[in-house]
């Protein structure tokens, strides 16, 4: 790769940074309007509808976007499914069936994907931002009777029980780089394993560390600012976290494409769970 397309991978996550940063901005400005000093104890909720106003192209931060974000008709979205498009994932999704765990959904870049073997979704997000744009694409595509959203990390395990969603009673756990941005990967790895039936799938499509020295290096120059306006790492050893969730049938099917000047290189799979 010459150096001029080194330099653009490396630029390329810099933009989103910057577009975060102007709307973590933008958001805590309207928030001090409205609650003066007390904006300084709701920096993870600017935070959380920046990163929704960004990634689904909601209107601009204001007051009443801490209440309601309301989607664009020029949806950010369709830029990340259509760069998703020329790559793995809608083959990934469309491996799902059964009843489907759909861990940290975002925007719902995934919803339009699933395919008539999926008879039931629950969406868990912890970004309530991301409520209204993911019921407007369950409706949109008429999966209403089967698509649920519900506002938790995977890890609040009460709330995921009053849904029914128990030890050993999903079908499939689709992970769509989510494992980048949650707190203990490694302890939503063995949560997963515990949630799924045996011979039940996980499938993922997530980032981690490069395997190229000179783009570790540039992955830990990027990753403070990346981790704290984008929301995710780029320096997690992924591939010991998936597998230390717990007994796979066939790890050795996971898949790391070759992209050593990428910052945000693949790793990807449909792991099956060991009876």
């Amino acid at each position: 790769m010459p150096p001029n397309r080194r330099l653009a991978a490396f630029l390329r996550p810099c933009g989103m940074i910057w577009a975060s940063m102007r709307l973590c901005w933008d958001g805590f400005k309207e928030t001090v309007r409205e609650y003066g000093l007390g904006a300084l104890g709701r920096l993870p909720q600017i935070r959380d509808a920046a990163l929704a106003s960004m990634f689904s192209k909601t209107c601009k931060l204001t007051r009443r976007s801490f209440t309601r974000l309301k989607a664009d008709h020029h949806s950010t979205a369709k830029n990340f499914i259509a760069f998703e498009d020329t790559t793995v994932v809608p083959s990934l999704v469309q491996a799902a069936s059964g009843v489907v765990l759909e861990l940290g959904p975002g925007p719902g870049n995934q919803i339009h994907r699933f395919n008539s073997s999926v008879t039931h979704v629950y969406g868990v997000e912890p970004n309530l931002y991301y409520k209204d744009v993911i019921e407007a694409k369950v409706k949109e595509h008429g999966l209403h009777n089967k698509y649920r959203f519900i506002a938790a990390r995977l890890e609040d395990s009460d709330v995921l029980e009053e849904a029914g969603i128990t030890d050993g009673s999903l079908d499939t756990v689709l992970c769509i780089q989510v494992l980048c941005s949650v707190q203990d990967p490694k302890k939503v790895m063995k949560q997963v394993w515990k949630l799924l039936k045996p011979g039940g799938k996980f499938i993922f499509w997530e980032h981690g560390w490069s395997n190229n020295p000179l783009t570790m290096v540039e992955q830990a120059l990027l990753n403070p600012a990346w981790s704290t306006f984008v929301g995710c790492h780029m320096t997690r050893n992924v591939l010991a976290d998936i597998l230390s969730g717990g007994e796979w049938e066939n790890p050795e099917e996971i898949e790391a494409p070759e992209d050593p000047y990428s910052v945000l290189p693949r790793i990807q799979g449909v792991l099956i769970k060991k009876a």
